[in-house]
């Protein structure tokens, strides 16, 4: 759905500690490319109190400690970053490259999605590694990207009923999204196939291998590349 962005932003109420920021309306790429940048800003240098910035498709949410700070202090604290990202240029975003085994017993959906858009699955795999992907948000699991600028050919609705079991790595197609599932998880996208990169590692420094405003760039690899890449991120 096609977005709008707002001359200023609105500010809610998100329970006892949290001020919702939002930014504009729908899934819009100005809109989120906002969203990130404001994050940035703020997440640089946490004003005090300040215990969390999560940034979604259309809104940040600042989670903080009501025995610290406010919500008049931190919208004033957002107003004053409005005006200095004015005047800044956005850094550009980091790609982050993504090898997938596409198809067979890692893509069991890869056919439904070439039936159903009159493709190849030779197609659909084309098409979907033509692109980079800016990722709108990550949530609902650590580590699972919502990514925008699917190639319209490859829209594909979802599964009517959801699978209890999606393998972790999983790469999937949902409406006019495509995504990854970093951890294993019922879920109701259609999986075109399976990166053997651990998307989500807690014991990592950093546990995900990208971050909200990042862009993914998938490319395809071999079973035999897959395997070899596993062996190595597992050791």
């Amino acid at each position: 759905m096609a977005g709008a962005l707002y001359e200023t932003p609105r500010f809610r109420f998100s329970g006892d500690r949290g001020l919702l920021i939002e930014y504009g309306e729908g899934v819009d790429l100005s809109v989120n490319e906002k969203v990130h940048r404001m994050t940035e800003l703020l997440q640089r240098a946490l004003p005090d109190g300040v215990e969390a910035v999560i940034p979604g498709y259309r809104s940040m949410c600042i989670l903080y400690d009501p025995c610290r700070t406010g919500p008049d202090a931190l919208e004033r604290h957002v107003l004053d970053l409005e005006k200095a990202q004015d005047r800044r240029e956005a850094a550009p975003a980091r790609t982050v490259r993504i090898p997938v085994c596409y198809g067979g017993e890692f893509g069991p959906d890869i056919g439904f999605v070439a039936a159903v858009r009159g493709l190849s699955r030779e197609e659909v795999i084309l098409f979907h590694t033509a692109r980079s992907y800016p990722i709108y948000a990550i949530g609902f699991a650590p580590g699972f990207c919502y990514l925008g600028g699917l190639d319209e050919r490859l829209h594909t609705p979802r599964l009517e009923t959801p699978r209890t079991r999606v393998p972790a790595g999983s790469i999937g197609i949902a409406g006019d999204q495509t995504g990854a599932y970093a951890l294993e998880t019922p879920g109701g996208w259609r999986i075109i196939g399976r990166t053997p990169l651990r998307l989500f590692a807690p014991e990592r420094p950093d546990p995900f291998l990208y971050r909200a405003g990042d862009r993914i760039r998938f490319f395809p690899i071999s079973r035999e590349e897959f395997d070899a890449i596993a062996a190595g991120d597992q050791a």
